[in-house]
């Protein structure tokens, strides 16, 4: 019995092998005789289909025994069937050559507007830490500017090294390295956001902050990709003004800065001065700023 049975699988094996058939073809543009790539070949009342390479070429396999209807389509094109009778008598590749046209597609409206306004012109959402705000924040932590930044959403101040006391601005958790830093608008820092030690430098010239977040700020350039810091010094008043910060650490770290401003007639002054000497016997380090407006 066993052996009746094995034998009876072997012969169903065998006929389902001979009854399955394969086809290979080649489907070309009937105008220009090029390959169409992505072309479709389907054995029509089945689930046996293929889609033809780069080269147009197609092949179809399980195809069962008897006449069978294959049809070839593409897209933009009319589609193409051929009748065969499987198994054929010869395996020679077939060339199929449909034509353009088919089935038209729906008539697509497309509209657009355009703006005369450039994309610098547009309006760009600038958030401002000024008067009142600039003094309560300096106010809190007099020695550096990283308060100012630290207090607003979305910024945040990665101190970078625990020597010198570096920090870099992140803005929308970005790296550092992405946050463009302005003076008066002008990048004078460069890339010096990533590390900065300007961000100990006291908050005495400061008239205010400006910090712009998002895609707007890349019109500031490449390094402005996460947004941008400008700080923006104070103009000469009416009225005389000289400010002196005196900081002390236990660490024995000491600084003083300095900040002058007057008008004489048409002409104004500032002068910001920084001075930070070491405890050691190094020399002192020296930094000033001065600029004159009309």
């Amino acid at each position: 019995m066993i052996k009746i049975l094995f034998k009876l699988a072997i012969f169903l094996v065998a006929f389902n092998a001979v009854g399955q058939n394969s086809l290979e073809a080649i489907i070309k543009n009937a105008e220009d005789k090029m390959p169409l790539l992505g072309a479709n070949a389907v054995v029509s009342g089945t689930d046996i289909g293929a889609t033809a390479n780069i080269d147009g070429e197609v092949t179809l396999t399980k195809i069962p025994n008897g006449k069978q209807t294959i049809v070839f389509s593409f897209v933009g094109f009319a589609s193409e069937e051929i009748t065969l009778d499987f198994p054929r008598a010869t395996q020679d590749t077939l060339e199929i050559f449909l034509e353009p046209g088919g089935e038209e597609m729906e008539e697509v409206i497309i509209q657009s507007t355009r703006s005369r306004r450039s994309i610098a012109d547009l309006p760009t959402r600038v958030e401002v830490i000024s008067g009142e705000e600039l003094t309560e924040k300096g106010n809190m932590k007099p020695g550096d500017i990283r308060m100012l930044l630290n207090e607003t959403t979305g910024i945040q101040t990665q101190q970078t090294s625990a020597i010198s006391g570096n920090s870099s601005i992140r803005i929308q958790g970005l790296d550092g390295k992405y946050t463009q830093l302005l003076k008066d608008g002008y990048p004078l820092y460069s890339g010096f956001s990533g590390g900065l030690s300007l961000l100990q430098i006291v908050p005495l010239d400061l008239q205010q902050v400006e910090v712009i977040k998002g895609s707007s700020s890349t019109l500031y350039g490449g390094g402005a990709i996460a947004g941008l810091v400008n700080l923006i010094p104070k103009t000469p008043g009416e009225e005389r003004e000289l400010n002196f910060m005196l900081n002390a650490t236990s660490a024995l770290g000491l600084d003083l800065s300095g900040f002058y401003a007057d008008t004489y007639g048409k002409l104004g002054t500032t002068v910001f001065c920084f001075l930070q000497p070491w405890i050691s016997l190094r020399p002192c380090r020296y930094w000033s700023n001065c600029h004159s407006r009309i």
